[in-house]
């Protein structure tokens, strides 16, 4: 058995060369290189062994960077380093002796000071479940992978998963998700199971897809229909963080990158409040963006991180707005009854399917037999749904919708016209432009001219709204002036609400711009 590595160090400068050329030969083990830093893979004591479905469920590691002081204690349990001291003996000559030390911190922070480490191994991620490689491969060992940079801290002891699932096994597996683990929730259409099954095997398939992933949206007409389990099922395996709801834009993006610093494949926003309009320009850039760069909160810097998260709000009939309906998949769940947890779960197909969860070998079974589906899906040449499109998540449509189709799961992305009734903003528009249309037609008019039609005009019996309260509004829900108008529908020329579209041109001086509603109906289809 061999003893700790000897590093023998001296002056100042002498010890930062031992050091640094150590740390580049990897003398420490499960260390590695992340954006330039080294960082240390560690296990984390006392983590939750069993929190429920809406909480917390961290991985059970953390790739903590190196500091001074870590490198001092993680040098005196993998490394003996001395130094030699000249005494005198006991006949009056001197001698030479080993001293084990510490480098001093100013001395261990020039060693970490430099962005450049050739020979060690690059973390690009910490995952919780296996995730399929570029080259379709399955990654289930736990550990560190050098084919994609990735580390897998498995949240559940998984058995081997073969690479080619037997026709038994594909059965089976499909059978427990869909008729025993997914039934008994109250789908209001089969595109929002659909939908939630593609959402499950996400994280799984990132990596090989190389997509973005849009923003998912599960909401209920009731409380207890159980949204927070839908959302618990891939955050429980692949470790999640569940955060209230900021409705302040510059607290959601402190939060945002808040979280991407911690080791969680899935950000849930739980129970928002009742009718919530999610219209955030942070959140949309969020989900179209591949990296995440903004100000390290408590520094004057700025970072950069990889957006490889699975992003998810619920709540009670949430609505959309400004540019979040093209970029949201959602789930929907309808009980259609006043108290949906009194349903008698002696028929449910797993009863009490918030607390067998919660358990780890639940979790196991679950993501085993998803494993299945998709080894089963790739080895048949993964199949790629062509004819489905989704702005800058195409990729991840065409792949999930494959995926699906393959198992013959009907009704991906069906509901996507459901997320367009949900979208306030469009909603607010479509009336306004409606009511524009009907009361002016084409009539070109200034912003001015338009703001005075829109006032209530005052009668016998009150004011009288011949816009029906139709009329566009700001932010605060109030009339905007003729500047604010003019601004508000100059930023809409051209784009289309339901059948009605803004057009502009310059009055007959040429000084003011003029604008009117076109409607046009939608062509009647072609008997060719």
């Amino acid at each position: 058995m061999t003893g700790p590595t000897r590093l023998q160090v001296g002056s100042g400068p002498e010890t930062i060369r031992v050091l640094k050329a150590a740390l580049v030969d990897r003398l420490l083990p499960d260390t590695y290189v992340s954006a330039g830093a080294l960082v240390h893979m560690e296990t984390i004591s006392g983590g939750q062994a069993s929190p429920a479905a809406d909480e917390d469920s961290p991985l059970p590691v953390a790739a903590s960077p190196l500091t001074p002081a870590t490198l001092a204690g993680l040098l005196a349990e993998h490394a003996y380093v001395y130094r030699l001291r000249a005494r005198k003996d006991g006949t009056g000559g001197m001698e030479t002796m080993e001293e084990e030390v510490t480098p001093p911190r100013e001395t261990l922070s020039s060693v970490l000071a430099g962005k450049t480490w050739p020979k060690v191994s690059a973390l690009h991620g910490v995952i919780g479940a296996p995730v399929l490689r570029r080259d379709g491969t399955l990654l289930q060992r736990p550990g560190y992978d050098e084919a994609t940079g990735l580390y897998l801290a498995a949240k559940v002891a998984l058995p081997p998963v073969p690479d080619q699932p037997t026709a038994e096994q594909v059965h089976h597996a499909r059978d427990f998700l869909l008729n025993r683990f997914l039934r008994d929730f109250p789908w209001a259409t089969d595109a929002d199971r659909a939908n939630y099954l593609a959402l499950l095997a996400t994280p799984i398939l990132r990596h090989y897809t190389r997509s973005l992933t849009p923003f998912a949206l599960i909401d209920a007409t009731m409380p207890a229909s159980g949204k927070s389990i839908l959302t618990g099922g891939p955050g429980m395996l692949y470790g999640q963080r569940v955060m209230p709801w900021p409705y302040a834009e510059e607290e959601l993006r402190k939060s945002i990158t808040a979280v991407l610093s911690e080791q969680v494949g899935v950000v849930v926003w739980d129970n928002l409040a009742e009718g919530t309009v999610i219209d955030s320009a942070t959140l949309a850039l969020l989900v179209t963006a591949g990296v995440w760069s903004d100000r390290q909160l408590g520094a004057s810097r700025n970072i950069a991180t990889v957006n490889d998260r699975l992003w998810m709000a619920t709540g009670n009939n949430l609505q959309v707005g400004g540019d979040m309906a093209s970029r949201t998949v959602r789930v929907h769940l309808d009980p259609n009854m006043p108290r949906p947890e009194q349903r008698d779960q002696t028929r449910f197909g797993i009863p009490h399917l918030d607390q067998w969860i919660t358990v780890p070998a639940n979790q196991l079974t679950v993501l085993w037999h998803l494993l299945v589906l998709v080894l089963d899906w790739t080895r048949n040449g993964a199949p790629k749904a062509a004819g489905v499109s989704m702005r800058q998540f195409t990729p991840w449509a065409q792949s999930l919708g494959g995926f699906l189709a393959h198992h013959s799961v009907d009704g991906f992305l069906a509901n996507a016209a459901d997320i367009r009734d949900i979208d306030e903003d469009e909603t607010r528009w479509r009336g306004f432009l409606s009511c524009w249309h009907t009361r002016h037609g084409t009539q070109p008019m200034t912003a001015a001219d338009l703001r005075r039609s829109g006032e209530p005009k005052q009668t016998g019996f009150g004011d009288d709204d011949a816009w029906d309260g139709q009329f566009i509004t700001t932010a605060t829900g109030r009339m905007p002036n003729a500047l604010a108008l003019g601004r508000l529908l100059t930023g809409q020329i051209g784009r289309w609400r339901g059948n009605y579209v803004i057009r502009s041109a310059k009055n007959d001086r040429g000084d003011r711009n003029v604008f009117w509603v076109e409607c046009h109906t939608a062509p009647a289809p072609s008997n060719r």
